[in-house]
């Protein structure tokens, strides 16, 4: 086949380009180089300078990145060149640079990578330029890049050509770059406070620690089907059990369920686990934890999301959730009645109940579902959970309810919590429980976990712990819709051919 009959005009003269590097003795993909300054350090360093204090600098700098500007003016030229900070500008003559130097500089394509070496100046205009006194070119383009305003725009094409998109949108390049600020301002907050962070295993024989659809993959040495964890629960309160009181992870768990604005199949949360705690304890941590990350990695507790205000500054809300229910439908669910009475109720306001949803608390929870959350737009905890949906909580002295919250910010879910439960008799009972909604077709119920259960026979300390999701926090403070654009590489369904 020959690639040529597939290839634009462009990329064929990229291609053909190639040879005449080499016959200029220069390697189309060229070897390391020295970077002792990056666009933002010389701007930092040159801020408020006028352009004779500049020039009396005598700023030397070697600067590398991609080109994306190309402004050729016979013997002497200007060039843009963006690296991970910014962009810079470059100015290119052949009395400074050399001819042969210059030579090899005339072959540069807009999307190369390209090293100088220079001085910094500044331009009759007033820009902020290094003089270039060697041009280095160190990798070649084959491909030109996308427009920049009518180019890679589809959202779709942004998420499976990442690459491109880090390269073309500043926006892209800032969330990149937030992420990894929120979770090391997140660790350093946990670590500050005595937390230790671990590791725990991706691979499990068991399906447990939270309620969600498993992917299932194969251990060909075992001869036994696994599963990539749905949550990190259960193995650190084990830690616990083993005596490390104040443990956390940060990692990646797996649900094979849908994706849309703030659901992807592979996602990032961290679980901390605090002994001698309870849930408003964990509560206290949680919003601290959160109102510090959000005024370090913003610069406010206050924070724009699209259309909103979000206020992570004053004292989040508290509420419960029968309480909430009944503000938005009128109905009390913390009066005591019939499955058959809650399913009449569920009937006459259409809200849908699955066949394994065969109780009262099941019913409370879609009407919460269906009629409150969308509701809770500033952070809001909302407490007292029916037992049928928290399997791993400690009950209330009204046993038909636990000691869980789950945090509300526009609307979403953004952690959840319990006063763990550590009575193992009573663990042994729920996963029973959740075994026979399995058997009635929940394919999210937990499975049976003997060997956590035989830890908490060893004696699991009164604790608190909370999960929360890392891309939906990153999505609030990077003001972005979507939970694709803060994953770098985000599930995608298969382009049609």
């Amino acid at each position: 086949m020959d690639i040529k009959n597939e290839l634009n005009d462009q990329e064929i003269i990229r291609r053909e380009k190639l040879s005449k590097y080499e016959q200029l003795g220069v390697e189309p993909y060229g070897h390391a180089f020295k970077v002792t300054h990056h666009a933002e350090d010389i701007r930092r360093l040159c801020s408020k300078k006028s352009p004779k204090a500049i020039e009396k600098m005598h700023l030397e700098v070697s600067i590398a990145g991609r080109i994306m500007a190309i402004r050729r003016m016979g013997k002497a030229s200007f060039i843009n060149i963006q690296d991970k900070t910014g962009r810079m500008q470059v100015y290119l003559g052949i009395d400074v640079i050399g001819a042969k130097n210059y030579d090899i500089f005339r072959l540069a394509d807009i999307g190369d990578i390209v090293g100088i070496q220079g001085y910094v100046m500044t331009t009759r205009t007033g820009e902020l330029t290094v003089k270039a006194q060697k041009y280095t070119h160190l990798t070649k383009s084959l491909h030109p890049l996308p427009e920049k305003f009518h180019g890679l725009t589809d959202v779709e094409e942004r998420s499976r050509r990442r690459y491109l998109d880090l390269i073309m949108n500043d926006e892209a390049k800032n969330v990149a770059l937030k992420r990894p600020q929120i979770i090391r301002s997140i660790q350093s907050f946990l670590d500050e406070k005595g937390f230790v962070e671990v590791e725990t295993s991706i691979l499990s024989p068991i399906l447990g620690g939270a309620s969600a659809r498993p992917f299932i993959t194969h251990h060909n040495a075992l001869d036994r089907d696994f599963y990539l964890r749905i949550a990190t629960e259960l193995n650190l309160k084990r830690l616990l059990v083993g005596g490390l009181e104040k443990v956390y992870e940060i990692g990646r768990s797996f649900r094979n369920e849908g994706m849309d604005s703030t659901h992807n199949p592979e996602f990032t949360t961290i679980e901390i686990y605090e002994a001698y705690s309870d849930l408003k304890g964990i509560g206290k941590l949680t919003e601290d934890m959160i109102r510090c990350t959000a005024k370090k990695v913003t610069g406010s507790a206050i924070v724009q999301y699209q259309d909103k205000t979000i206020d992570f500054k004053t004292k989040f809300k508290w509420i419960k959730l029968v309480n909430l229910v009944k503000e938005k439908t009128g109905i009390d669910f913390a009066q005591p009645m019939t499955f058959e009475q809650a399913k009449q109720l569920a009937e006459q306001h259409n809200v849908h109940l699955d066949s394994f949803k065969n109780s009262v608390g099941h019913v409370l929870n879609e009407f919460f579902e269906q009629f409150c959350q969308d509701d809770l737009i500033q952070p809001t905890f909302v407490y007292e959970y029916p037992i049928e949906v928290s399997p791993l909580t400690k009950k209330c002295k009204d046993e038909r309810f636990v000691q869980r919250f789950e945090l509300f910010v526009n609307g979403k879910e953004l952690a959840n919590a319990y006063t763990e439960l550590n009575d193992p008799q009573d663990q042994k009972q729920r996963f029973l429980d959740q075994l026979k909604a399995k058997a009635l077709g929940d394919e999210e119920a937990s499975e049976m976990d003997v060997d956590f259960v035989e830890a908490l026979e060893y004696g699991m300390p009164p604790a608190g712990g909370v999960g929360m999701g890392i891309d939906r926090l990153t999505m609030l403070l990077t003001n972005q819709a979507s939970i694709r654009e803060v994953i770098l590489f985000p599930t995608m369904k298969p382009i049609d051919k």
